[in-house]
């Protein structure tokens, strides 16, 4: 059975946070890291006004080999990293023990929502940030199970969720739509882009799960 784990960690930290620790008006959210080549290549989302100051500080990293803009949608744009050397021993432990990124998202200090596909491979984990003296601040850990019914089986954030139930009990998605975005957005007191977001890659979620959760679904 796979298994959650919920913890925070600083920025100053683990080597990936330093390098993207930017102004206090960025937010910035790990999509998904990949390894490929013996490195490890994280995908985020930077969301806020100070893109091209956010940009410069990480390209100046001497860390960083090249920072690659992936896709563009209002104020938030998906960026690629690749590194001259690893930065982080955090993000080699999580694709180490496979585990799936459910949420990532902070600026000075970080919170993570990982998925274990079994208890094993999260004990994997735990000994490996352990030797490594990674100070984690483990929130609490959890199964499937015990969060049935709270939106996790389809990897859901608790922002996204929160987004995509407003949106669906304000009637955003009747035709014609009963409520406006900007609506919406002041009711969760957040910008309008971020709240678009939010939704975007909710549906994107829930999509995936249900219409490509068997191969014979996707052929």
């Amino acid at each position: 059975m796979s298994v959650i784990l919920e913890f925070s960690i600083a920025a100053e930290d683990f080597g990936l946070g330093e390098v993207l620790m930017g102004p206090p008006t960025m937010h910035l959210e790990l999509e998904r890291v990949v390894p490929t080549g013996g490195m490890v290549m994280p995908f985020v989302w930077v969301t806020g006004d100070d893109q091209d100051l956010f940009e410069q500080s990480v390209r100046n990293s001497p860390r960083v080999k090249e920072l690659l803009l992936l896709d563009s949608i209002e104020n938030s744009r998906l960026y690629r990293i690749e590194w001259n050397e690893e930065p982080t021993h955090l993000i080699e432990s999580i694709a180490a023990a496979d585990a799936t990124v459910l949420e990532a998202r902070g600026n000075d200090e970080w919170f993570f929502r990982l998925r274990f596909s079994t208890h094993d491979k999260l004990s994997m984990f735990h000994d490996d940030v352990t030797g490594q003296n990674i100070p984690l601040t483990v929130e609490r850990t959890f199964t499937l199970t015990d969060e049935d019914g709270h939106g996790y089986r389809f990897d859901l954030t608790h922002e996204q969720r929160e987004a995509l139930v407003l949106a669906l009990t304000r009637g955003y998605f009747a035709t014609p739509s009963e409520v406006s975005l900007d609506d919406l957005a002041a009711e969760l007191e957040i910008s309008r882009q971020a709240l678009s977001h939010r939704i975007r890659l909710g549906n994107e979620k829930v999509l995936r799960s249900t219409l490509l959760s068997s191969t014979a679904d996707s052929e």
